[in-house]
């Protein structure tokens, strides 16, 4: 399935602990890309309201950009034009679709799969 509290951006109520929203990066994670990487807070004016973000360039070669107050997907741009493991992000569901070509399965070889397996953008910042 999809493993859902791997690859999650997570936020949490400070005064109780609860979880406030979720959302996953990549879903079922066949390339332990684990997006750990750092998270950017802002607070920027989109189409006329004022929103508090939190964008988070991922391993998965997507930089994921958050309304931090409720979890919606605002933005998921890839880093650049070589991520080929994913066509698009659908904004609706917000889930990466992926490509079969760069899959790993099975029957399949998959070859030039970008990102590789260390993941797009590390952890540390370069």
């Amino acid at each position: 399935g999809d493993n859902k509290w791997t690859m999650t951006i997570m936020a949490r109520n400070a005064d109780t602990g609860n979880l406030k929203w979720g959302y996953q990066k990549t879903p079922h994670d066949e390339w332990d890309y684990a997006g750990v990487n750092v998270m950017m807070l802002s607070d920027q004016k989109i189409d006329g309201k004022d929103l508090k973000l939190v964008s988070h360039p991922d391993r998965n070669g997507i930089i994921y950009t958050l309304n931090r107050v409720n979890g919606d997907l605002v933005r998921a741009d890839f880093l650049d034009d070589t991520v080929n493991v994913w066509t698009h992000v659908d904004m609706k569901t917000g889930i990466p679709v992926r490509n079969p070509e760069y899959g790993t399965r099975m029957d399949h070889k998959g070859k030039d799969i970008c990102p590789s397996a260390m993941g797009y953008h590390d952890q540390a910042h370069d």
